[in-house]
Parts: structure tokens; C-alpha cells; sequence
């Protein structure tokens, strides 16, 4: 049998406890789990899943390029009182308790 190492990681312990109990769902335990992960790992010469960002990324300049699009576009707009502000706000809530 080959040298055995220990490896230790920190997890959330939510995160720990939910995948604990998926793997016992399927008949094995986490270290189980994890040594099956690092020898398909092994197999495939890399992550043995796909990684990579959602296609729809918006970047930093986009996100910021829109936000100085939409202050350009209310740039018009009248200042509201408080008052104001705290009319629409009662409106939304009581509409939103009337669905």
C-alpha cells in the first residue's frame, strides 16, 4: 500500500454537513468522497467538472459605463421631497400586501 498523508482543509460547516449527507445518501463518507475527487482528478489531468464563468459576466467598465448611462438619463428628472420618497415607498408596500 502506497504512503498515506494527512490533508486538512477548512470548510463552512454548512457547507460540510449538506455534502456529508449527500454522500451518505449514496453509501460513502466524506473522505471517501474526497480521495474519489482526487484520483478522478488524477484521470482526467485536471478539475474533473467544468469550471467556468456564467456567460453573462458583466465587467467592471460595463457595469460602470451603465450606471453613468442611467444617471444620464434621470439627470432631468426633478428632485422628490421626503415626503415624496416616503409616499411611493407606503405605496409599493400597500400594493405589494393588496397581491
Amino acid at each position: 500500500m502506497a504512503e498515506q498523508v494527512l490533508i486538512q482543509f477548512r470548510a463552512d460547516k454548512k457547507l460540510k454537513q449538506e455534502v456529508t449527507e449527500i454522500y451518505e445518501s449514496l453509501g460513502i463518507d466524506l473522505p471517501t468522497a474526497l480521495r474519489m475527487f482526487m484520483n478522478k482528478s488524477r484521470m482526467v489531468k485536471g478539475v474533473p467538472f467544468d469550471v467556468r464563468l456564467p456567460k453573462n459576466t458583466v465587467t467592471r467598465a460595463e457595469a460602470m459605463m451603465a450606471f453613468e448611462d442611467l444617471r444620464a438619463q434621470t439627470a432631468d428628472l426633478p428632485e422628490m421631497s421626503l415626503e415624496e420618497i416616503n409616499a411611493e415607498i407606503s405605496a409599493a408596500r400597500a400594493e405589494r400586501i393588496q397581491r
